[in-house]
């Protein structure tokens, strides 16, 4: 069965090289290249150009750049079908008498690009129309020869196996989501005295940052490369009849991993307010400063990131009693790293070299890189917003996308790592599931810790308290 090989080595700095591709016979229909770099090309001479033949198959980066940018015009199912098309005219794989020779030549690599197809956009697969194209052509093919049946057959169970695989993921996603409630109610039920809290659950902050690490990096896992395109899809100028690709989302991993940041920062600033002692507080902010220092050494800048906004929200930063307690020290460095002035310079600096060392790692621990998410997003965001999908002439602006498929097949890399870190189902379990203060409670929660220093402050406890409390 062809395997694809890993993401890393796949683009380089230079553009879409068409010598990578020679054997085509290319009168450049429809494509325009500029120093054999392909820049832009009509929606049909891109397809046709992705669809193998007997003495040519597409060079990998522009299955990933094109499958990657198609989402923004058209849906996946209706190219699958253009695809299926072509490879049946081109190869006249209807034609009653079909010539056996002739499958042998084409079988491996029709089947090769479904295979990419099929292991790095799977969530396309999500769809009935999908499928039923994708079983049709393979049965073209497998009907030659007993190997090709064998390998068709391998490439549908990875398929099935990857999607339910991610249908059981959401479940789960759905199932903490549905059991989440606001940490007050809890306070309000138990008594303070067998109330957990993270110190308790683990005193250790390297383990946590391990811990953490899993989350992430199984969250970062089930993101799909078109969930970034998708987030972008608006209506294509070019055609009139489609408004909108909303109906072609069939997950929303992305949205998921956001949540997670936020949950996170609100879990690190509910920690922090809850305890009653002054003393108590202060050691709640040292073992969490210590716990992102040490995903700053792993290379988990996102829940670096998520810590450090959870201890800069305003609830958290107004104890200033507590923080009069507390070693800053390591604090002010962590935050000097995430430093969002000159576009994150110092982030983006760290963020290389993790990715450096992550190129030449011997260990799974030295590979991690997760990057600080809204910022990637933002990226890819402006990326987008910063250059046309079609050129004044209809083409499709290939060279933007180029650069979007280098940005996202990064991440890609980085997503494929494998957590070294041993489970600990406990503290996962305490992460993601317990409950967390809301904004008004986060607040209320600070007041009653350190009192209200103006009028402001003090009015808006007395509503909290009888709002939240009952209490006047």
């Amino acid at each position: 069965m062809p395997q694809t090989p890993p993401f890393a080595a796949m683009f380089d700095s230079s553009g879409y090289n068409r010598n990578l591709y020679q054997s085509k016979e290319d009168n450049c229909g429809g494509l325009y290249y500029h120093d054999n770099n392909l820049l832009s090309g009509s929606l049909e001479a891109l397809i046709q150009h992705l669809v193998p033949s007997v003495d040519y198959y597409p060079d990998r980066t522009y299955i990933f750049t094109f499958l990657l940018s198609s989402h923004l015009f058209m849906h996946p199912y209706e190219l699958m079908a253009k695809v299926c098309h072509l490879c049946i005219e081109q190869q006249r794989l209807s034609e009653p008498g079909l010539d056996k020779n002739r499958i042998r030549k084409i079988a491996p690599k029709i089947l090769q690009l479904l295979t990419e197809w099929t292991e790095t956009f799977p969530y396309d697969f999500r769809d009935e129309r999908m499928m039923r194209n994708l079983k049709e052509l393979a049965q073209r093919i497998a009907s030659g020869d007993e190997m090709y049946r064998k390998n068709v057959q391998q490439l549908l169970q990875n398929l099935i196996r990857k999607l339910t695989t991610v249908s059981q993921y959401e479940e789960v996603l759905a199932k903490i989501n549905a059991t989440s409630t606001d940490r007050l109610t809890v306070l309000k039920t138990k008594p303070q005295s067998i109330q957990r809290d993270i110190i308790t659950v683990c005193n250790d902050p390297y383990v946590l940052a391990q811990q953490l690490t899993h989350v992430e990096l199984e969250r970062l896992n089930y993101i799909g490369p078109e969930e970034f395109v998708q987030a972008f899809v608006q209506k294509d100028p070019l055609d009139n009849d489609k408004s909108c690709y909303r109906d072609q989302k069939k997950t929303r991993n992305l949205e998921a991993y956001v949540e997670w940041f936020n949950r996170l920062s609100y879990l690190v600033a509910t920690e922090i307010c809850m305890p009653v002692k002054k003393k108590q507080r202060a050691r709640v902010i040292e073992y969490f400063i210590d716990v992102a220092r040490e995903c700053f050494n792993i290379g988990n800048f996102n829940s670096l990131m998520a810590i450090i906004s959870g201890m800069n929200m305003s609830p958290v930063s107004r104890l200033k009693k507590t923080w009069a307690k507390v070693k800053t020290a390591k604090f002010d460095i962590l935050e000097h790293q995430m430093d969002p002035s000159s576009n994150f310079y110092n982030y983006r600096t760290a963020l290389r070299g993790a990715a450096q060392r992550s190129l030449t790692a011997h260990s799974n621990r030295e590979k991690i890189v997760i990057p600080f998410f809204s910022l990637l997003i933002k990226d890819i965001y402006f990326l987008n917003e910063g250059c046309a999908n079609r050129l004044p002439n209809g083409h499709v602006n290939f060279e933007k996308f180029w650069e979007l498929a280098k940005q996202v097949s990064e991440f890609m890399t980085w997503k494929q790592v494998e957590c070294p870190f041993e489970r600990d189902r406990k503290i996962l379990q305490y992460l993601l599931t317990v409950p967390v203060f809301s904004d008004d409670a986060l607040y209320l929660a600070s007041y009653e810790s350190e009192s209200p220093e103006n009028h402001i402050e003090k009015d808006r406890w007395k509503t909290l308290r009888s709002a939240l409390l009952g209490r006047v």
